[in-house]
């Protein structure tokens, strides 16, 4: 029975490259106007499960369903619905910023009023005006990725697939295209956004599926899944690196809990909820002279739920995913 309040439902999804299998028998229900990410390392299947949930593949097994309409023999109204804005940008370098959008509306079936209206529009609203008349090649990293999804709504799709869309952009343009995917889910479309960046899943994502070789290993909001894997964590940063081994034996010690040692030089992670037996460890680290710069006891962020859900964590981005 096909769920009307669902953008997506996928069941036992599986795509198979010769042996190996790419995506493995994929079970993802994702809400109709939420922002819904799924998380996983390079290589775990999340450009693939997009790409047969867009139709570009053919699943080799399971079914999958885009507002009820089955991806494989529905696949033209399917199409009608989505947009897919991939991880590199498919804008052409040689045209303007607006020559791309102009190009796309009339291609879209505007008129050639109605196409200079709509790009006039995009470009104002992803603060491109100024550069509009500008070669897209001249564009910036941040700003050919806000034309490359201003390109993907000219036509205001169902759902947008947005796939790693900040791969490789600097702070500012990461925060100014987290802005645009907000903006367009607040006018009704609902986005499926992949990312190996545990921030920005705990910044815009509804919920998140969390996927590991090919399988959704779990899934739920960001606090559902950070309270999963335990109710606090304790962090330390430490006036000294050198100090940092001698810490984390005495923490793991005392806390009884592994301790994860972050990509800070003097920071260290450990899961702990009672609040006297953290400040024993934390008198006990005193006592032993090793120094603590400032230390925070809160939930587990999301990089320590991904390592405890994988036993690994996540890698820096790559390319494209491997699957």
């Amino acid at each position: 029975m096909v769920n009307s309040s669902l953008a997506i439902e996928a069941e036992g999804l599986v795509k198979e490259y010769g042996s190996a299998r790419a995506v493995d028998k994929l079970d993802l229900s994702v809400p109709a106007g939420s922002v819904y990410g799924v998380l996983g390392p390079n290589g775990a299947g999340k450009t693939t499960t997009i790409r047969m949930l867009a139709t570009q593949l053919r699943p080799d097994g399971g079914t999958a369903r885009v507002f009820g309409h089955d991806v494989t023999r529905e696949a033209e109204t399917v199409r009608g619905l989505v947009s897919l804005t991939g991880q590199f940008a498919s804008i052409d370098d040689d045209l303007t910023g607006e020559e791309n959008l102009l190009l796309l509306a009339r291609l879209l079936g505007y008129s050639r009023p109605a196409a200079r209206k709509r790009a006039a529009d995009l470009l104002t609203a992803f603060g491109l005006a100024d550069a509009g008349g500008r070669r897209a090649t001249t564009y910036s990293g941040g700003m050919r990725r806000r034309l490359d999804i201003a390109a993907s709504i000219i036509s205001t799709p169902e759902l947008i697939f947005l796939d790693e869309p900040t791969t490789g952009l600097d702070p500012r343009s990461r925060s100014q295209v987290w802005d645009i995917v907000r903006t367009v889910v607040a006018r009704g479309t609902t986005v499926l956004l992949t990312t190996q960046y545990l921030d920005e899943a705990d910044q815009l994502a509804d919920r998140i599926a969390v996927i590991d070789q090919g399988r959704v290993i779990a899934e739920g909001t960001p606090g559902d899944l950070k309270a999963s894997v335990g109710s606090g964590a304790v962090h330390v940063r430490l006036h000294d690196p050198a100090q940092r081994g001698a810490a984390e034996e005495l923490l793991g010690r005392l806390l009884g809990a592994s301790v994860h040692l972050d990509g800070d030089p003097v920071g260290l992670t450990v899961a702990a909820s009672d609040p006297e037996l953290v400040g024993k460890a934390l008198s006990a680290l005193a006592t032993a002279g090793i120094g603590v710069a400032n230390f925070a006891l809160g939930q587990p962020s999301l990089d320590e739920v991904f390592l405890a859900l994988t036993g690994h964590p996540t890698e820096p981005a790559a390319t494209e995913d491997a699957a």
